[in-house]
């Protein structure tokens, strides 16, 4: 079995007993929801104890239960630019705000990027009179480039100089 065809598992029982996300993060716990999701679609991975939660829940084999733990192959949109119209919006923003983020986060922390795996995401509805809002907060450690072959007093670490 592919991890694909474990994710396509998963939603069909998912669609099956009628579920939500919510539900399914209640019943594993122990990390943030957006991980579950994540790890449940393959993108991530679970944790032993979350792995044998999930594995119950669905009623998985051991060797699907294995695999929940196993690292992922990530990236799973097989298509640039992304054509769901929820997820190109996030293409579109980094098509238009990108360079302003790496400017912002440069100017601030150095040279360097932010981590996309010590890294952390919530998201919640806020409620507006106009319609409801997606509130998105993402939290990245700044990893700094490293300047190999550095002398002279060059600093070791692209971290903003004072």
């Amino acid at each position: 079995m592919k991890r694909e065809d474990l994710t396509e598992k998963l939603l069909d029982i998912k669609r099956e007993k009628g579920w939500t996300w919510k539900h399914i993060q209640e019943e594993i716990g122990g990390l943030s929801p957006i991980l579950i999701t994540a790890a449940c679609l393959g993108q991530m991975k679970l944790p032993k104890a979350q792995a044998r939660k999930a594995a119950a829940l669905f009623g998985l084999s051991a060797a699907e239960e294995r695999m929940l733990n196993e690292a992922p192959y990530r990236g799973s949109i097989a298509q640039m630019p992304p054509t769901d119209p929820l997820i190109y919006r996030y293409y579109e923003l980094v098509m238009v705000y990108g360079t302003t983020w790496k400017e912002l986060i440069q100017e601030e922390f150095g040279d360097g990027i932010m981590s996309a795996i010590d890294f952390n995401m919530t998201m919640e509805r806020e409620p507006n009179n106009k319609g409801d809002r997606v509130k998105m907060n993402l939290s990245g450690k700044f990893l700094p480039y490293k300047y190999y072959g550095n002398e002279d007093g060059v600093p070791e670490y692209g971290f903003k100089e004072g």
